[in-house]
């Protein structure tokens, strides 16, 4: 593309803005998951090819979708201890926000934990309640710190 929006100048090629589309296509995938269900496949498909209009990361956007549905029960074990309510009632944005979030922090060590935080909390400006970003940072912000610790160290 020459459009200089989309230049990816880094080493490692991410290009953060494809992945943070990707992020928000996750994040509708894993709602609509969570409200009507549906198999992994079902739910890639759904949204896959909406991705590929918006110029996303698709095999990121893919990878999110798969690591949530996968690890979902290891995520909210993983999250409970940091939240003041049980996973099924924090609000469905709030909630699909933080299972990306810590699938990325667990499972996705090539990202840095800061970008996972911030891009979370863009996502549930966006997309959440009014207050929810805060929810989530703060959530976010005390599980990188056990869960990324030498990282955090840094």
């Amino acid at each position: 593309m020459n459009n200089p929006r989309y230049r990816n100048d880094r080493k490692d090629g991410v290009d953060p803005v494809l992945r943070a589309r990707a992020r928000r296509r996750a994040l509708q995938a894993i709602y609509a998951w969570q409200v009507s269900g549906g198999n992994t496949q079902q739910v890639i498909a759904q949204f896959a090819h909406e991705q590929t209009h918006e110029i996303a990361d698709l095999d990121y956007f893919e990878d999110l979708v798969r690591g949530v549905l996968q690890h979902v029960d290891e995520l909210d074990e993983k999250l409970t201890p940091y939240l003041d309510r049980t996973v099924d009632e924090v609000d469905p944005i709030e909630r699909a926000v933080l299972r990306i979030a810590a699938y990325e922090l667990l499972h996705r060590i090539d990202v840095p934990y800061r970008v996972v935080i911030n891009e979370a909390i863009e996502t549930a400006k966006r997309f959440g309640a009014e207050h929810g970003h805060t929810y989530v940072n703060g959530v976010l912000d005390r599980a990188a710190v056990e869960w990324r610790a030498a990282e955090a160290k840094r």
